[in-house]
């Protein structure tokens, strides 16, 4: 059965935290909303992704710093229990999987929800296709804001369809952790979730087809990663291609390029995100239904009338930056006035430990971008409050300096609460700092992010 048209002044497509936020404002502030939603409001960060995920990397956390008791402070015994972790998941975080309160809360601003898949019919307009049963056509008289997102990407490996394996969704709602576990790809999700359920006593196994783990950051960081990962028993496989896999009596067998055989009881695939252009109709107005991301421009205008944001931009699979969006399509919308988007010091975090904290390039892509550039690296453990710190200190920072304007174009900040020293490296990248004028802080000790102070001075 459809529903009659519905005018509206604004559809929102995905109701992802960005998406949401857009579309609670923007009711807010008295415009006629529409929200079309397939699966939870709130989208992937407090469901699945940064919400749960690091209850259980903080889990894990303590068991470390448990096992670091000795020679420190005396003696401990750590037994390892999921049990509080699945309930903190399901009882603080996700609600069992409810996303109740978001919608009230989206109502509560005069919103009206659509649960279904919204598509673009034509210019201004949408058809939802209701999970209910039937169609609603939206019309939109101010525009359309596209914050869809991705989906896990499940790569056609022989063998890997129609088998029990995990995305980063099955792994965060697991009720009990494997005896043993394959991942495969040691990007950020993959490194986060095994390093998790290796410290709650599974042997993990990594497989990564690059050469090494964190492919996308700086080279130290995958070596870093490696190295912690050997102590702790983690088994990494890089630069070998995935060729098959089976699954047979309850155990996983991957099968690797050059004929070794990785088995689990579980597999992980962690091999990235994708999003499907063609399905969201952005033929209608004009977008190549073929791309990778939606493009868009300074204000996040992806076609007349239309606004894009969030993962499906290409810009950084990241909460920070759907809100940023966010913001900025919100301000568009409403003629409010806000500086162009900007994106030279996008900061992100992978939550291991040692945290890998990256703001702005990294060495290989300031030297693509054919700038002229000076490194520095300095080791926490050599620091004085990685020397204090001594049991589970690992970690460095780099500098990546534009010699050419005497600025900082990037920063790694690896180490224990790396992602938080990042905060004044990304500021130094945003806001273009000289490295002259970073040189004469005062930088407080004994702490972290003093041996930012060290790595200015080994820039030269």
């Amino acid at each position: 059965m459809s529903g009659q048209d519905r005018d509206v002044d604004v559809v929102v497509i995905g109701m992802g935290p960005g998406a949401e936020y857009a579309a609670n404002t923007l009711a807010g502030s008295g415009l006629a909303v529409a929200g079309v939603e397939s699966r939870l409001i709130g989208g992937e960060c407090p469901y699945w992704g940064c919400v749960p995920s690091k209850m259980m990397i903080r889990a894990g956390n303590l068991l470390a710093e448990g096992r670091r008791i000795g020679g420190m402070a005396g003696a401990a015994r750590v037994d390892p229990d999921w049990a509080p972790v699945a309930h903190r998941i399901r009882s603080e975080a996700t609600d069992s999987w409810d996303d109740t309160v978001a919608a009230d809360r989206f109502s509560g601003h005069g919103g009206i929800l659509f649960r279904g898949h919204g598509r673009i019919t034509g210019p201004g307009e949408v058809t939802v296709s209701l999970a209910a049963g039937g169609l609603q056509v939206l019309r939109a008289r101010r525009g359309i804001i596209i914050g869809a997102g991705t989906a896990p990407a499940v790569p056609p490996i022989p063998g890997l369809a129609g088998t029990p394996f995990w995305t980063n969704r099955e792994a965060i709602e697991t009720e009990r952790v494997p005896g043993s576990l394959v991942v495969l790809g040691g990007g950020a999700i993959g490194v986060e979730l095994g390093q998790v359920f290796a410290r709650f006593g599974c042997q993990v196994r990594v497989a990564e087809g690059a050469s090494r783990l964190l492919p996308l950051e700086e080279p130290e960081a995958g070596e870093l990663l490696a190295a912690v990962f050997a102590r702790e028993g983690i088994e990494v496989h890089a630069g070998r291609q995935v060729t098959g896999v089976s699954h047979d009596h309850g155990l996983f067998t991957v099968t690797l390029a050059d004929g070794t055989e990785l088995a689990g009881q579980a597999l992980l695939v962690a091999t990235g995100r994708r999003t499907d252009l063609a399905a969201l109709g952005v033929g209608a107005v004009g977008i190549d239904p073929s791309l990778r991301a939606i493009p868009v421009d300074e204000k996040l205008r992806a076609a007349p009338g239309v606004w894009a944001l969030g993962d499906i931009t290409g810009k950084g699979a990241f909460t920070h930056m759907s809100m940023y969006q966010a913001r900025l399509v919100v301000a568009d919308i409403l003629g409010e006035p806000a500086s162009p988007a900007q994106y030279h010091a996008v900061p992100r975090v992978t939550f291991t430990d040692p945290e890998i904290g990256v703001a702005g390039l990294t060495e290989a892509e300031a030297r693509a971008a054919g700038l002229t550039v000076r490194t520095a690296i300095t080791q926490i453990p050599a620091a004085t409050r990685g020397w204090i710190h001594k049991a589970g200190n690992d970690g460095f920072i780099k500098l990546v300096e534009n010699a050419g304007t005497g600025t900082l174009a990037g920063a790694t900040s690896a180490g224990p609460m790396g992602g938080e020293v990042l905060g004044a490296l990304t500021l130094a990248v945003h806001a273009r700092i000289p490295v002259a004028v970073l040189r004469e802080m005062i930088y407080a000790y004994p702490t972290f992010h003093r041996a930012i102070e060290d790595a200015l001075a080994r820039l030269g």
